[in-house]
């Protein structure tokens, strides 16, 4: 081959590579070009679904497409997880990501995704607390009278959470490990049984998400001894953090975050990045999530993937300290 039609055959692989490279460019650019799928791994009505519904419709507004929140429950979030990690991975499936993520991992002994290298993390949305609560007519004035009571007669606390390996349930472990008493957890089948023991008498406390028993407080029904992370809550600001109430080194908060299928482009990674830090910023949603007992949060990518790192391995770590057998 000649020099001249090496040079020309160069010429046009430069060309060509050129050309697609643009092309991809100018695809990533025009992200999004379609409607978005949000898949949640809840049923509809919980206050996951309804952050992901809040923070969608703010999102299509930034991003100028549809944001469709599509409800897949199941087991350890696995069916919504796995649709995600295996959809195409250009920014138009997306997953609500949350702790129950990093909990599923330490409570099924092999999962059909690694929820660390499947997913590329786009933002924390915000977190929300786990109260203490208990019937307004209990024996127990605050979180200490409690404690005490557990202290001296061991076993002898009920403490009603949703199911085995909720965070609810687990929460209510870590403190028994972090109080160092010894109580009756009663997992039950949901929240509504949960509350009918409290109201009943049937457990003298639970561990439940605070937005969803702000209407029992509200009414009278129940009473909050305290909020579960390090910091009071908003809708509940004269009630005391567990470690003000006296338990030093307790923090849980549960957490919903955005992601994509790992492999989605960088550019696009940034793109719903910034359209969730819009929603979260904008006023209407501050104010329906923030009813709901919500702490809005948005982060980047790295700080989201540093989070789910973390969480994987503490809540591991309480799984094992329980004894709950993986699946």
């Amino acid at each position: 081959m000649t020099t001249a039609r090496c040079s020309r055959r160069r010429d046009a692989l430069i060309v060509l590579g050129a050309a697609m490279f643009g092309g991809a460019a100018r695809s990533q650019a025009r992200f999004p070009d379609k409607p978005i799928s949000l898949l949640v791994p809840f049923a509809p009505g919980g206050i996951a679904d309804i952050t992901a519904r809040a923070v969608a419709e703010a999102m299509a507004k930034s991003l100028g497409q549809p944001v469709v929140v599509e409800n897949k429950p199941s087991a350890g979030s696995i069916v919504a997880s796995q649709a995600v990690a295996t959809a195409r991975p250009d920014g138009h499936t997306l997953l609500l990501l949350s702790n129950g993520n990093a909990v599923s991992v330490g409570l099924f002994k092999k999962l059909p995704y690694d929820p660390v290298k499947d997913f590329a993390p786009v933002s924390l949305i915000g977190s929300f607390d786990i109260g203490l609560f208990v019937p307004a007519n209990s024996r127990f004035g605050t979180l200490k009278d409690a404690v005490a009571f557990a202290k001296a007669n061991p076993g002898k606390l009920t403490v009603g959470t949703i199911a085995v390996g909720s965070t609810q349930h687990l929460a209510a472990k870590l403190f028994e490990t972090v109080a160092g008493v010894d109580t009756l957890v009663v997992p039950y089948k949901g929240s509504p049984a949960v509350l009918t023991a409290l109201r009943t008498g049937e457990i003298d406390l639970a561990f439940e998400i605070v937005g969803p028993m702000l209407p029992q407080v509200a009414a009278g029904v129940v009473r909050a001894l305290a909020v579960s992370s390090g910091q009071r809550n908003p809708a509940l600001a004269e009630v005391p953090t567990v470690q003000q109430a006296g338990i030093a080194g307790y923090d849980v908060a549960s957490w919903n975050a955005i992601a994509a299928p790992a492999g989605t482009p960088p550019v696009v990674v940034e793109r719903l990045n910034r359209a969730v830090r819009d929603a979260v910023a904008a006023p209407a949603v501050a104010e329906r999530l923030g009813k709901a007992g919500m702490r809005l949060q948005a982060g980047t990518p790295a700080e989201l993937q540093t989070l789910l790192v973390a969480e994987i391995r503490r809540w591991g770590e309480v799984i094992r300290a329980a004894k709950i057998e993986p699946e």
